[in-house]
């Protein structure tokens, strides 16, 4: 597959991904090389990188962090920037993240305030880095359970995406990165959701392109807005709610926690209906769009209490201002519509409707 140029990086995918870091190595001759994973990609992907990473007399280091979107924190970040420095990390160093979303936005927030910044790789090894998190330049952490509060936008050198790696997944978490392949179905191309609702029709090999396909819509809405103005805001489709009921899930000790992907795919169904109400999304295409999702996502009991709280969290969304919360909806599958403004009373409509 051919390589995917981005304001300031490449994307490289499978066999290109190898020969092209280690040109970059050669070429760029970092002090130092880190790697950064957590304890799952330590296991089942550092020791296939590493033989595939010729680097001569470069000194390499690999670092360790937790697994879990409940490692991703200052606390965390605080922990790797004094192992860089105890390691003697310098401003040519060289930082990898080899891992999941939670490495790569971690790593990429360790790497570009480090010394005021060193160069940093992505390896997205999940599917959801693939498609969405590695991709982009927006790196961060969570600030307690409040979703990627703290962070920059700041894109690294490349980003190599190697689907081998997505063999030593568990199925929940390939089903988690699927949701963000749905939404960016349904907010650029509805054929694109068309093909993804009807996998029967296709096999696992069909999988890279459906990969690349993923990362194309997203290089192109990043690319005219990187700085999240307008456009790239529709990317948040179904994260207003998603955000908020990831947030609720992750904090309270009496709920099991949720997948990224597992909210995300709520808060499209919800928003879903939200847009029929304000934006006029048929109801035609909101029972294709639960159909849809609903093959691959079973639901999570909801009740009126949690929705309470789970509204109450939605303050904490970046995409509000002066106070007022605001959504993307669709005015149909492909036509996002940015700035809505919805009534808690609309919300709770949408949670009934979800619920029932």
């Amino acid at each position: 597959m051919d390589s995917i140029s981005t304001k300031n990086a490449t994307v490289y995918f499978n066999s290109d991904v190898y020969s092209e870091l280690n040109d970059y190595i050669n070429t760029t001759n970092p002090s130092k090389i880190f790697v950064l994973v957590d304890t799952n990609t330590h296991d089942y992907c550092l020791p296939k990188f590493l033989e595939r990473l010729p680097t001569g007399d470069i000194i390499i280091e690999v670092m360790e962090i937790p697994n879990g979107e409940e490692h991703k924190t200052i606390d965390i970040c605080t922990g790797v920037w004094e192992a860089l420095s105890e390691y003697n990390a310098d401003r040519k160093s060289l930082l990898i993240n080899l891992g999941g979303g939670v490495v790569t936005d971690l790593g990429g927030f360790v790497a570009s305030t480090y010394m005021r910044g060193i160069a940093y790789i992505n390896m997205p090894t999940s599917l959801l880095a693939m498609v969405d998190a590695s991709v982009g330049g927006k790196t961060g952490v969570d600030l307690g359970a409040l979703k990627n509060q703290i962070g920059v936008i700041n894109e690294g050198a490349l980003v190599g995406i190697d689907t081998t790696f997505l063999d030593t997944l568990p199925q929940n978490e390939m089903v988690s990165g699927f949701a963000e392949m749905l939404k960016h179905g349904l907010i650029y191309n509805k054929e694109y959701w068309n093909i993804l609702t009807h996998l029967e029709k296709l096999d696992i090999s069909d999988l890279d392109r459906l990969i690349y396909d993923s990362v194309v819509i997203k290089n192109k809405v990043v690319t005219e807005d990187p700085g999240e103005k307008g456009l790239r805001k529709i990317l948040n489709f179904g994260h207003t709610l998603g955000h908020a009921i990831e947030s609720y899930f992750l904090e309270n000790a009496d709920k099991t926690p949720i997948l990224h992907g597992e909210a995300v795919a709520i808060g499209m169904l919800l928003e879903s209906y939200l847009s029929t109400k304000i934006c006029g999304l048929s109801v035609k295409e909101l029972d294709i769009i639960n159909e849809g999702i609903l093959k691959t996502f079973t639901k999570v009991n909801i009740t009126k209490n949690d929705q309470k709280h789970i509204i109450d969290l939605l303050q904490y969304d970046k995409k509000n201002s002066h106070g007022i919360v605001k959504f993307v909806l669709l005015e149909a599958i492909g036509q996002p519509k940015l700035d809505c403004v919805v009534s808690n009373e609309l919300i709770l409509e949408a949670f009934d409707y979800y619920s029932n």
